[in-house]
């Protein structure tokens, strides 16, 4: 005879609880334990036993028994371990805000900006207690953040139209960002440094000997992250054209062309006006001034001088431009488009709010 054990009687749980408890499984980070604890409701609001439960979850029936009750009884307030007793709080909430308030509010009399030993000294809190608070609310007196907002008459629309080939591209059309990255310096150290280490990084001597500068021309394209690049020793109007000429070459003949660029002179020029003129199948849209951040080459400019040219010595222009053009050609080999996320509507209201706030 077959030993028939209790049934197993479901945990009760509202459509919101459920969707609740899988939203917080679902957080990447959260603690381990406390997904651990959910894992055991849901578990029970589908009817498992405990022993099952518990078997799965590779954790004791008496744990799966533990928090089945503190979910019946709490809710999902029960799933969350409760306070500990522990020393009192020796800085009371009226300190920590005079240390956020002066903080953000006022300077030292000795310095631009407040330290944690300043302002410890100000205020008769220790160190890492100051630490702690900026910390806590993510202030940091030390860093500073450049800015300039535009004053385009015609910003609203030359953003809309912008973004609007980023995120909508026409069809059979390329849609080139276009810029030079000048004076890029060749650089060579005044001796050898030494090779990273256990425990100790790369060296390098603090000096270093100028041997001239070279400008890159790029074109990237938006759909596929390929780069066109030219290197010229100057950077006037005359290599500008040369460089459209030697992109009207490289791109198919049959498809229009969409460039991107900012309000340099030497893009408006007569010359550069004829040849954009002799060519319909090419549209130039212009970023606002002061917007630089808007055209997505400048995301290549700088990938280009964090990954190769600023811990690169150079010791020719030659040497320079040869570096350059392998890495583009690397580059091209396996590009990676630089997808743009924000809508137009997004960029002018975070801008708006920004020109409010420092007016």
């Amino acid at each position: 005879m077959v030993k028939m054990g209790r049934p197993v009687t479901k945990l009760e749980l509202s459509s919101d609880e459920r969707a609740e408890l899988r939203a917080r499984l679902a957080i990447r980070k959260g603690p381990a334990d406390e997904k651990l604890r959910m894992r055991i409701v849901l578990a029970c609001a589908d009817g498992e036993s405990g022993t099952r439960i518990a078997e799965r979850l590779k954790t004791s029936v008496q744990t799966v028994s533990k928090w089945r009750r503190r979910y019946e009884s709490f809710r999902l307030a029960g799933l969350t371990d409760a306070p500990r007793s522990g020393r009192p709080r020796s800085v009371l909430d009226e300190q920590v805000q005079e240390i956020v308030n002066r903080v953000r509010q006022t300077q030292p009399e000795n310095a631009t900006h407040w330290s944690v030993g300043t302002m410890s000294a100000a205020t008769g809190v220790s160190a890492p207690t100051v630490h702690r608070i900026w910390r806590a609310f993510g202030l940091k007196p030390h860093l500073v953040e450049t800015f300039k907002l535009s004053t385009d008459p015609h910003f609203v629309d030359k953003v809309r139209d912008v973004v609007g080939l980023y995120l909508d591209p026409p069809d059979r059309a390329l849609v080139l960002c276009v810029d030079e990255k000048s004076q890029i310096q060749a650089l060579n150290r005044t001796q050898p440094g030494l090779p990273l280490s256990f425990g100790k990084p790369a060296t390098r001597t603090h000096d270093y000997k100028r041997h001239g500068t070279t400008s890159l021309f790029a074109a990237l394209d938006v759909a596929t992250g390929k780069v066109i690049g030219r290197l010229k020793r100057r950077h006037r109007s005359a290599e500008f054209l040369q460089f459209l000429n030697a992109i009207d070459t490289s791109v198919p003949a049959d498809l229009d062309i969409h460039l991107i660029m900012d309000n340099y002179g030497t893009h408006k020029t007569d010359k550069i006006r004829t040849w954009i003129a002799a060519r319909p199948r090419y549209h130039v849209h212009f970023t606002p001034t002061s917007a630089s951040w808007l055209n997505l080459v400048e995301r290549f400019f700088l990938q280009l001088s964090e990954k190769w040219i600023k811990l690169s010595a150079h010791t020719s222009v030659a040497d320079l431009e040869q570096s350059i053009l392998h890495y583009i050609d690397r580059h091209n080999k396996d590009p990676k488009p630089f997808v743009w996320h924000k809508p137009a509507d997004v960029i002018l209201a975070s801008v708006g709010r920004a020109a409010k706030a420092i007016s």
